[in-house]
């Protein structure tokens, strides 16, 4: 699930302006009490329906995938929305709207069907009115959904039903040159909304099954105490994600952080994903000097695919195969 085909949110005033034009137009078709009815219907029915594909063009967020449920509350704390909850609130302010467009409708459509037309006019004058204070009273929720859906339209293509390894360590260890090369290359690069930093998606397919490598600059490549609040809940939405972790090592230290440092972020790691975590001591042309599950220069080739098949065989993923009878 992502949400780069959410439409665009309408004002208010767009709303009630399209609504009335239309109706005008369907008055002028008929004439006396009938051309009030017509207006009436065709107003509250662009209105009501225009306001609930506002609501129904979004996805139920009981029923997205926790990763995309925290990426976009993290998203959206950045923003003035403040969370998917408030956005749900605003929603459904949205759908309360809508309702009582149609609440208004029903209850003017007998009163003008019964009097005379003057007095049809009037009552369809004091429908339009209601419509459009109604219309106008969820603007700021109309606002909000609008802000929503242009910071998550940026969100990462991220799959939740394909497996997934995360690759973390400190800057320079390898960690992208090692994605880069083991994936195809058109790996996608998006910008959290929220950071400065791009998270780097590559894909590769091994018996038929697609496997995303997730590199995230910014995110986990340093201690968790330096993240701030919105990078710390998109590390949250990660671990949902993770199928299993790649923690690469530069034991030569020529990444520009010790050793211990990096022992330190990785103990962090390990204790903020359940995920599998597997080590990985990359520049081993240069230094072994770290404990490690594996041993690879990206730069030489030297143990790469060994360190990927390690990767794909800790997510131990297997396909759904259909029911043979």
């Amino acid at each position: 699930m992502h949400f780069e085909d959410l439409p665009t949110t309408p004002r208010s005033e767009e709303l009630v302006d399209k609504a009335f034009s239309r109706a005008a137009r369907a008055g002028r078709a008929k004439s006396g009490k009938e051309a009030q009815e017509s207006m009436l219907q065709t107003a509250s029915n662009i209105l009501s329906d225009n306001l609930g594909n506002v609501v129904t063009s979004w996805p139920d967020f009981d029923l997205v995938d926790r990763f995309y449920y925290e990426l976009a509350d993290a998203t959206l704390s950045d923003t003035d929305v403040g969370g998917v909850d408030r956005l749900r609130q605003h929603l459904s302010e949205v759908m309360w709207a809508s309702r009582r467009t149609d609440e208004i409708r029903g209850e003017y459509h007998g009163r003008i069907r019964n009097a005379d037309t003057d007095t049809a006019r009037k009552l369809r004058k004091q429908a339009f009115a209601r419509l459009a204070d109604i219309t106008e009273q969820v603007e700021t929720d109309l606002l909000a959904i609008g802000t929503a859906r242009d910071a998550l339209k940026t969100l990462p293509d991220i799959r939740a039903d394909e497996p997934a390894v995360v690759v973390a360590g400190y800057p320079n260890v390898g960690k992208s040159s090692f994605v880069n090369g083991v994936t195809n290359a058109k790996n996608e690069t998006a910008a959290y909304p929220y950071t400065t930093t791009n998270l780097n998606v590559g894909h590769l397919e091994r018996d038929h099954v697609r496997y995303q490598l997730i590199d995230t600059p910014g995110l986990l490549d340093r201690p968790a105490e330096d993240r701030n609040a919105i990078e710390s809940q998109a590390v949250s939405a990660l671990t949902h994600l993770a199928d299993a972790v790649l923690f690469v090592l530069d034991a030569s230290g020529e990444c520009g952080y010790p050793l211990d440092e990096q022992l330190e972020l990785l103990a962090d790691i390990e204790s903020t994903f359940e995920a599998p975590v597997l080590v990985v001591c990359n520049k081993a042309d240069r230094s072994t000097e770290a404990d490690a599950d594996h041993y690879m220069s990206v730069e030489t080739g030297e143990g790469v695919e060994a360190v990927l098949d390690a990767a794909i065989e800790a997510v131990g993923y297997e396909p759904e195969l259909p029911f043979e009878g």
